[in-house]
């Protein structure tokens, strides 16, 4: 193994060794995702155990991802600078010790700070640098490779969800915050060693361009102009997603289902959306990553409108397996897109700021919806409202499709 603080050969990109790493990469970011998951499946029992209102249970999943965007930048840094193996190493700790400090969390303000450590320590240190590790071991499948690394994320949200569920009924919140910290933050340290080499010297300018509207000038625009609309794009579809993603539990209990439906719709909808992803990335490496941003955020908005009519048990069950199925490959699609249309040397700094608005998006959707629930009393208003943000982000992204010519090529066809 080479020397952490040196690239090893190209040799290695899309090797058997990239094919061990990426699957490595899928178990870390699964562990260290566990964070953004079960906040969610606590937020009754916080409010209850608090005595706090909906907006208010809803600030510790805030400012987990606030933090956590806030922390991609900066761990983003830290792995250009010093390698993924030492920012896996902070990450593991920043997991352990937010976990240990939420268990013992005397009231609403302990907890939320403990989220804001868990987010800029633990879940940033193992999302954006692996995505970014991810894309420079591999250049044919460079699409899948990135989707495959990005689905630990919904992996973590299908499995954690309902352990969290089973440990509050068998053993509270809090043993069960203990031990889950002491799992994550241990295993996420032992699977770092594997990840001590660093990527492959790749030389980006020798990358075939997708089209005239690349690197200077994405999208015909300036460089500042493109990455703006792509933050409040994917700003704006993460708003739309926290709805069902942060409150499906919650809005089970008011239901009269209960907290244990609504943990399993949300494992189904991240299940299901490990699918998605792994799909969407097959087909971004075959249309592109606009094309595919376009079609996630079109049946995302789909499924959101069928939760304001139907709110039966079953009828949720089916919408929260829709929601999965067809808005898992969003978020990843963006990383692709600025591989496609900006300087491949600006990749990772761009890839990270896009991706932090991604996670102001679900910061702000959890509390908008918690404030517009205790505002109205119902969730309908606040799925309308995701239905609302949802059609910003189509609406951008349609624009930037019709910008490279996209709408005028069908017309032709």
């Amino acid at each position: 193994m080479s020397s952490p603080s040196l690239p090893v050969s190209p040799d290695l990109i899309d090797s058997r060794y990239a094919f061990w790493r990426l699957i490595n990469a899928l178990a870390l970011v699964t562990l260290g995702s566990a964070a953004m998951y079960v906040v969610v499946v606590i937020l009754p029992v916080a409010q209850g155990e608090f005595g706090s209102d909906r907006a208010g249970a809803s600030l510790p999943y805030t400012a987990l991802m606030i933090a956590f965007g806030i922390g991609s930048l900066l761990m983003g840094k830290l792995a250009d600078r010093f390698g993924v193996y030492r920012v896996l190493i902070i990450g593991g700790l920043g997991n352990l010790a937010g976990f240990l400090w939420a268990s013992q969390s005397p009231g609403l303000i302990s907890l939320t700070l403990a989220h804001a450590l868990l987010g800029v320590m633990g879940c940033s240190a193992t999302f954006v640098p692996l995505l970014a590790d991810t894309a420079l071991w591999w250049k044919k499948r460079r699409g899948i490779a990135v989707a495959v690394c990005a689905s630990g994320n919904y992996v973590a949200g299908t499995v954690w969800p309902v352990a969290m569920q089973w440990g509050i009924d068998h053993v509270g919140w809090r043993t069960s915050y203990l031990t889950l910290g002491c799992f994550c933050g241990v295993g996420i340290i032992l699977l770092a060693l594997r990840m001590k080499a660093r990527p492959p010297l790749v030389d980006a300018a020798a990358e075939n361009p997708i089209s005239a509207f690349t690197s200077d000038r994405p999208f015909g625009l300036s460089l500042t102009q493109a990455q703006v609309l792509l933050c409040i794009a994917g700003m704006a579809c993460c708003v739309a997603m926290s709805m069902p993603q942060v409150h499906i539990v919650a809005y089970c209990s008011d239901l009269g289902f209960g907290a244990a439906r609504g943990a399993q719709m949300l494992s189904l909808m991240l299940g299901f959306g490990i699918a998605s992803r792994l799909v969407s990335g097959l087909i971004c490496d075959r249309i592109g990553g606009i094309r595919t941003l376009l079609l996630g955020s079109a049946l995302q908005g789909i499924a959101l409108l069928l939760f304001i009519p139907f709110d039966g048990l079953m009828s949720l069950y089916v919408i929260s397996i829709m929601f999965g199925l067809f808005q898992g490959g969003i978020v990843p699609s963006y990383a692709i897109i600025v591989r496609e249309h900006f300087p491949p040397a600006e990749a990772g700094a761009r890839v990270g700021s896009v991706i932090t608005a991604t996670l102001f998006g679900m910061a702000l959707g959890g509390w908008m919806s918690g404030k517009v629930f205790d505002l109205t009393g119902s969730y309908q208003a606040a799925f309308i409202n995701g239905v609302a943000w949802n059609l910003l982000n189509l609406s951008i992204a349609g624009w930037l499709y019709w910008r490279i010519g996209g709408w005028r090529r069908v017309r032709l066809n």
